[in-house]
């Protein structure tokens, strides 16, 4: 019998449904991988050979293509990724051939306050402790490729600073001419690292490297994780890694990692990590884990080569995009399946009475901190206030014209008449609805929800996107604002608005897609204007170019490409059984 979750932490649960894992042999026999399509790690974690799968199975129809994303969250998360597992779970209680696909947890998040992205009580991927602490080294590899870059451009810029034209030549170098104030990469480090967000490197002599200001950026905001969830195969992976705009020189044009020739070796440590990994949910289904978290800052996807896997193993593939549906699910809508061509069937909606509660007027959680009473209370009137937030999400998926299922993520403190008055909002707002207990009671606890899935995925949709790439981005970010976000217009900062219109002028890069950076505590850039805003302009203080990727960056409100440690961290709980090696206390 499984540990029950109200009185179990997360990994310990974890560790007792540990002891009877299938083996990755057994998942792939299930799944119908080929012996040599199937890369182990050791017995319960492995990579998977898409490029044999996907060009054994080139012929075979798709399955069904689902989407999991939520309402604006709290700041302690509203378990799309448990919900993910739970619908997995679920789907395989019914007797369907399903998949899942979730992204890897970054370190900073793991150490910090949120803890792992495994899901939780009986709706987890496991092993947890190598998902949660690096699995089989793609953000290790990333981290290495993103800083070779940076390591090339560095020292280059100190060689031509030391060196003239003619030694230059000597060493078989040509000038660059790298300007060290329009710099756009910065180092990376999987780790909430607040004091690394402004730093001063090459301090010493002149074979110290070149003196300037720069930064660390956590891992998985890189452009390197980007290309990896939008990659559909190492050609497209290695094309894309040398189309990375690292800074650009005196007179304004841009130098690439190809410049640098550094491209090829960048590539060189992902080769590995384009291949998706394979877990299995609690219960032994498949689940496959690759790309990285954190769409507020990032594309936050699982990525198109796991996707593309899935759908042609599995008669109904599951995927995960970060945090809610006017961030993850908008870059998955315009973004992701405008790369990969793969039209969703259904979009599921992931709400708490806790969340909607937080929109309707109770007291913020913090994190770290014990939740505040009024959430142990039925309250009704902030539940009705707050499905506003959920009705708008439903909305947005509505626009993609993909069919929207509510799932209202239950926890055992929530009472009849909160979870009738989400049911009945819902249902008037043309969204299927069900009530999930996934968390306490795994795939038993996902019937409702499954079955709900199963029936928005075999309804007609006419999916779309909300624009096209010939539209100029400043109308881009505008629609986005408007229809996704609820704003009345968009105000840009003098640098913004300049950037903007060098980028709508360049016919290549205007041609790019838009992934918006802001806060996911709001709708709004303001992460403290809960429910649905009104009266309120987007402010977009900067923008990135992420080419290789494929996108523009609109960077909005206050938000920072590295986040911060607590003053409570989740490591201060985490330690080892030093007699059996075993981690404890990750969550």
């Amino acid at each position: 019998m499984p540990l029950d979750p109200t009185k179990h932490a997360d990994w310990e649960i974890a560790e007792a449904a540990e002891k009877n894992m299938k083996t990755v042999y057994q998942l792939a026999e299930e799944m119908g991988l080929e012996k040599e399509e199937l890369l182990p790690h050791g017995h319960y974690v492995a990579k998977i050979d898409y490029k044999s799968v996907l060009n054994r199975l080139k012929d075979r129809p798709d399955g069904k293509y689902i989407d999991v994303t939520a309402i604006t969250p709290t700041p302690l998360g509203e378990g799309k990724s448990t919900t993910t597992i739970g619908l997995l779970q679920g789907m395989g209680k019914r007797g369907k051939n399903v998949i899942a696909a979730i992204r890897q947890p970054s370190g900073g998040p793991t150490m910090n306050i949120k803890g792992s992205a495994a899901g939780g009580g009986l709706s987890q991927c496991i092993p947890l402790t190598p998902f949660s602490l690096g699995l089989t080294g793609d953000i290790n590899a990333i981290m290495n490729s993103h800083n070779l870059a940076m390591v090339a451009l560095t020292s280059r810029m100190q060689h031509e600073f030391n060196y003239s034209d003619e030694q230059l030549a000597k060493r078989n170098l040509k000038r660059l001419n790298i300007d060290p104030r329009n710099v756009q990469m910065g180092w990376i480090i999987d780790f909430c690292a607040q004091a690394l967000r402004k730093i001063i490197i090459g301090i010493g002599g002149k074979m110290d490297g070149f003196m300037m200001e720069s930064r660390f950026d956590i891992a998985v905001s890189s452009e390197v994780m980007a290309i990896l969830s939008v990659a559909t195969d190492l050609r497209d992976f290695r094309e894309r890694i040398g189309r990375i705009v690292v800074a650009y020189d005196r007179q304004g044009n841009p130098i690439t990692t190809e410049d640098l020739e550094v491209a090829g070796a960048m590539t060189a440590w992902m080769v590995e990590a384009l291949n998706p990994n394979l877990m299995q949910s609690i219960e032994g289904q498949p689940v496959l884990v690759h790309a990285g978290p954190f769409a507020n800052i990032a594309i936050g996807q699982s990525s198109i080569i796991a996707d593309r896997v899935g759908l042609k193993l599995a008669d109904y593939h599951i995927t995960e995009s970060g945090f809610g549906a006017d961030i993850g699910f908008e870059k998955f809508w315009n973004l992701k399946c405008r790369f990969s061509g793969l039209k969703p069937h259904a979009a599921v909606v992931v709400a708490t009475i806790r969340a909607l509660k937080c929109h309707g007027g109770a007291p913020i959680p913090v994190p770290g901190r014990p939740i505040p009473e009024e959430y142990k209370s039925e309250n009704v009137e902030w539940v009705e206030k707050g499905c506003e937030n959920l009705v708008h999400h439903i909305n947005t998926v509505k626009k993609a014209g993909i069919n929207p299922v509510v799932c209202i993520n239950a926890f055992y403190t929530d009472t009849d008449n909160e979870i009738n008055a989400v049911r009945r909002i819902a249902e008037q707002a043309g969204a299927r609805v069900a009530v999930s207990k996934h968390w306490q009671y795994g795939g038993e606890g996902a019937l409702e929800l499954a079955d709900a899935v199963i029936d928005a995925c075999n309804e007609p949709n006419e999916f779309r996107l909300l624009y096209e790439l010939d539209v100029p981005l400043r109308r881009r970010v505008e629609l986005i604002a408007k229809e996704v976000y609820g704003a009345d217009g968009v105000e840009y900062s003098p640098t913004a608005l300049q950037k903007a219109r060098s980028i709508e002028e360049d016919q290549e890069l205007s041609k790019l897609g838009t992934c918006m950076v802001k806060t996911h505590l709001s709708l709004s850039d303001n992460p403290n204007l809960k429910g649905v805003p009104k009266g309120w302009k987007l402010f977009v203080r900067d923008i990135l170019v992420y080419k290789g990727a494929g996108f523009v960056v609109p960077v909005a409100g206050d938000i920072k490409l590295m986040p911060g440690t607590s003053s409570d961290p989740a490591y201060r709980r985490i330690d080892v059984d030093v007699e059996t090696g075993r981690v404890k206390g990750l969550f």
